[in-house]
């Protein structure tokens, strides 16, 4: 799906054959994700599985960050480079590919077997399988219904940070992508160390009370640049993203671990996934939405405005359930 980027003609048939494209890709990479957080939690020890999973992470956004500006100064020499870009990245997706094959998954089969034992007929097809999942823990869908509204919150912010790099600030490929994907990118290995010893000692709903409110500041600071017309704000809400995405990184792949047993891994995850899909497709629109009201009247940043809201309710749910699960042992260290 990356490769057939390249073939997408530059006009509106072209637009909607790459969003075709993308959304394919995503919903393949689901299947990644939910296997990957299996890998994880069965191969390594929750005592330091944050901590080797950030520096996967790490090492991930480093090469993250090499692609985004090796995409974004081609594009700035001509546009219509993407045609050779995506599938040269194509061809170092295959060859991660062929060398993740080879990780090996401990007590592969003692968990099959456990997963066949505790599932239900037409549990695999049938999505009121993960309403009823989320009946039976009541703690986990209220986790799920905060995640909701800061997830959607954050990921509102995209588009409206956009018009900012774009429309207003007018900024070329090359500083676009810095904004929204390098600073961050670059940022995460600084911070994914500091995240992961927090949250190999916490619980997740902890870790998200503290964690959230990155995104808050980070949405907050790129409001502020609307208004001030300031580059140098952009850059440091960016920055600020990085912090939020390093611990996101984590929190998002291992934080269902805390309420799931091994056996049903894959279904609380997949719960996870799935309602992260729907905010993903529901949060842009919404976003874009507004902006095309607001901005004709010259209220544009007011979106903006709207996401750091939306992020800190989420954020004062987060800290609302902290009384609900279990203090930390007395004499564990706590950033919160």
């Amino acid at each position: 799906m990356v490769a057939a980027i390249a073939l997408c003609p530059r006009d509106g048939l072209g637009l909607i054959a790459a969003c075709v494209a993308l959304g394919l890709a995503r919903t393949a990479w689901t299947g990644v994700i939910t296997v990957r957080a299996a890998v994880w939690r069965n191969n390594y020890p929750n005592a330091n599985r944050a901590t080797i999973a950030g520096k996967l992470a790490t090492v991930q956004s480093l090469f993250l960050a090499a692609a985004g500006f090796a995409v974004g100064t081609a594009m700035d020499w001509d546009p219509d480079n993407y045609h050779y870009l995506f599938p040269a990245l194509a061809v170092f997706g295959l060859i991660g590919n062929q060398i993740y094959r080879k990780v090996r998954l401990r007590r592969a089969r003692q968990l099959q077997r456990a997963e066949l034992d505790g599932r239900k007929p037409g549990d695999g097809v049938n999505p009121m399988a993960m309403v009823s999942l989320l009946r039976e823990d009541r703690l986990y869908a209220r986790f799920m219904w905060w995640m909701s509204i800061f997830g959607f919150g954050n990921l509102m912010l995209g588009a409206p940070m956009t018009f900012v790099v774009t429309d207003e600030l007018r900024m070329g490929y090359t500083e676009g992508i810095l904004v929204n994907t390098i600073v961050p990118l670059a940022i995460m290995p600084l911070a994914i160390p500091m995240w992961a010893r927090y949250m190999d000692r916490t619980h997740i709903i902890r870790f998200r009370s503290l964690h959230g409110w990155t995104f808050v500041s980070a949405s907050a600071a790129i409001t502020l640049a609307s208004y001030l017309h300031s580059v140098e704000l952009v850059y440091f809400g960016a920055a600020l993203l990085g912090v939020g995405y390093a611990g996101g990184t984590l929190a998002w792949n291992l934080g269902h671990q805390d309420f799931a047993p091994a056996e049903r891994d894959a279904e609380y995850m997949a719960v996870h996934v799935t309602l992260n899909g729907i905010r993903g497709i529901l949060a842009p629109i919404a976003a874009w939405g507004l902006h095309q009201w607001l901005a004709p009247k010259g209220h544009a940043p007011l979106v903006l405005v709207i996401c750091t809201v939306i992020n800190a309710i989420g954020v004062l749910g987060f800290m609302a359930m902290r009384k609900d699960i279990a203090p930390p042992a007395e004499g564990a260290p706590s950033l919160a």
